[in-house]
């Protein structure tokens, strides 16, 4: 049984080692909003819809453009 967890766990690891980098990439151009930027990668992953919300200023166009 642990063996299959532990296939699991790397096929995990091995197949999401790009979330990293691209949080790191997108990180570069909206600086400060980092709980906005990997929820919109997770919003956008699981194939879903994200509402950006907020006071002007805050880069929600920008990560829109700037998003995978």
């Amino acid at each position: 049984m642990n063996a299959g967890i532990t296939a699991i766990n790397e096929e995990v690891e091995r197949t999401s080692a790009f979330v990293q980098p691209l949080l790191g990439e997108m990180g570069k151009v909206v600086i400060g909003q980092k709980m906005l930027v990997e929820r919109l990668i997770i919003g956008l992953l699981a194939n879903g819809h994200v509402l950006l919300e907020g006071v002007p200023g805050l880069a929600k166009t920008r990560l829109a453009n700037t998003g995978p």
